[in-house]
């Protein structure tokens, strides 16, 4: 099997959509030799702010000496991004040849009658069998949709159980209030495993404290609030917190000093539990962490900034970026967002910090929310709004209406947000 067969196939089976549930994940997996339980797991769940977490504790371990992997989804530049140990990407090769050895295993359950595996848990298997043979000494995992029927909550053999900042997303899915959606996600945490979270609501701080009690497993929270900031800029933070002196960290808002204390917060557990990681890693693997597509700087003239702020939480901690980076300038908008996310609110909050905007669909036809739509939403709130002839058109007007002076930003889905920075790169010195 080559690597295009293997994309081919895996488009093929994501045609039939997802189910939650362990029961056919499980079954894949023994086909497998179950791959998972011959590696150690930091499981990360929560609505907005995994990726930035699993992304300061992959490059800690990293910098730590341990070989680790990383289990992402979705993606922002290409679909290996999924894939990943020590921050490089799976080779096509080995892409293929770990997608033909559990296509063989999904073929061998569906000949014996057995439920057909989705793509996610086809995916989840080849990456669990690519990191036991790679040789992994940490997994650093995120969950795909919530937490206890998602198919990476297979794993028995967790650390660190991580819970990132949990608020609605997946309405009617998971749960159809934050409650539901905590006692969800928390479904990941395991007898022994320490349990780490962000700073939560109350009513949520309570059920993983709960849930820890139940399971014997130590709790701690991290307190972003107790970071002394040293410096602050649009493309990086220096700060010190506890014990860990002077660090870098090139992901800014305030957001992400909490995401960057609850992965300190976890290096502080591991150190508990006998595992080395010195001052210095930490030091060096935050200053490397590279997370595209979060109040990321693409370009400079205008200055362009992507996010993919895609429910109400995440438009928030946009809108509080916005604010303190871009006070003053005249800020034109790129924006697609999916119809099945709360986009009426997305759009109430992030008018007021918007000149104009150029609608977009997003590559996933079958969930993007239709130009029309968007747009009219954003003129319900006095914003200009125009359609556009796809994503590098709208970029194009976008920076054109934008002038020297002023900031393009692009919002609303990780999706489409690898396009927007390969157009941006691809036009450096360039006149738009």
């Amino acid at each position: 099997m080559l690597y295009e067969e293997a994309r081919v196939y895996l488009d093929h089976v994501s045609k039939y959509g997802s189910v939650l549930g362990l029961e056919s994940i499980k079954g894949l997996l023994r086909e497998l030799g179950n791959p998972q339980n011959e590696l150690r797991f930091i499981h990360i769940a929560g609505t907005n702010g995994k990726g930035s977490i699993l992304a300061c504790l992959s490059c800690i371990l990293k910098e730590a000496g341990y070989r680790t992997g990383r289990y992402i989804s979705p993606t922002v530049m290409e679909y290996r991004e999924r894939f990943q140990i020590d921050g490089e990407y799976i080779k096509k090769a080995e892409f293929a040849e770990m997608t033909c050895k559990v296509k063989a295993a999904a073929d061998r359950m569906i000949c014996a009658g057995k439920t057909p595996p989705t793509a996610f848990e086809i995916e989840t298997a080849i990456a669990f069998c690519y990191f036991e043979e790679q040789g992994c000494d940490f997994v650093v995992l995120e969950t795909g949709l919530g937490g206890l029927l998602d198919a990476t909550n297979v794993v028995e053999h967790t650390k660190v159980c991580v819970f990132s900042s949990i608020s609605m997303d997946h309405i009617g899915v998971i749960g159809n209030t934050l409650e539901e959606i905590a006692e969800n996600k928390a479904g990941i945490v395991k007898p022994g495993a320490v349990v780490v979270s962000a700073p939560q609501a109350p009513n949520v701080q309570k059920i993983l404290a709960d849930t820890a009690q139940k399971y014997g497993c130590r709790y701690r929270v991290s307190s972003p609030a107790d970071a002394v900031f040293i410096e602050n800029s649009i493309e990086r933070q220096r700060f010190s917190y506890c014990e860990f002196g002077d660090l870098t960290l090139p992901l800014v808002g305030k957001h992400q000093i909490e995401n960057a204390t609850t992965a300190l917060e976890v290096v502080r557990s591991l150190r508990e539990e006998g595992i080395s990681i010195s001052s210095e890693a930490v030091k060096a693997g935050l200053s490397s962490v590279k997370w595209p597509g979060r109040f990321m700087v693409v370009g400079r003239n205008p200055l362009m900034i992507v996010d993919g702020a895609h429910n109400t939480d995440a438009a928030k901690r946009l809108a509080g970026s916005v604010r303190e980076y871009l006070g003053g300038k005249k800020v034109t908008a790129v924006v697609g967002i999916f119809k099945d996310k709360e986009y009426q609110k997305i759009v109430e909050i992030m008018a007021p910090y918007l000149s104009s905007v150029y609608t977009v669909e997003l590559p996933d036809k079958s969930r993007t929310l239709g130009q029309e739509e968007l747009k009219a939403e954003f003129e319900k709130q006095g914003i200009l709004a125009e359609t556009s002839d796809g994503i590098q058109d709208a970029v194009k007007k976008a920076a054109e209406n934008a002038g020297g002076d002023g900031a393009v930003l692009a919002f609303g889905s990780l999706s489409y947000l690898g396009e927007v920075i390969s157009y941006v790169k691809g036009k450096e010195g360039e006149t738009w």
